[in-house]
């Protein structure tokens, strides 16, 4: 599967575009403008994620990387 279908699914599940999840996971202290704010590790993305939205370990880690500047 690629990146890009990863990102579609997600949108499907969730109603809202990476970059929506993106704003959201700033909003949360959890990003930056940079990517993954200071100090904050991936796992707690995922665990918002997966809590909040109910996505799996490889749908989350997809938001991961777009956060941290993956977009192709």
């Amino acid at each position: 599967m690629s990146f890009q279908a990863y990102l579609d699914n997600v949108e499907a599940k969730t109603g809202k575009s990476a970059e929506e999840l993106r704003s959201l996971a700033i909003g949360k202290g959890l990003a930056d403008d940079k990517g993954l704010a200071p100090g904050v590790k991936a796992t707690a993305v995922v665990d918002w994620l997966k809590g909040e939205f109910e996505l799996g370990h490889g749908h989350a880690m997809s938001i991961v990387a777009y956060i941290k500047g993956k977009r192709d």
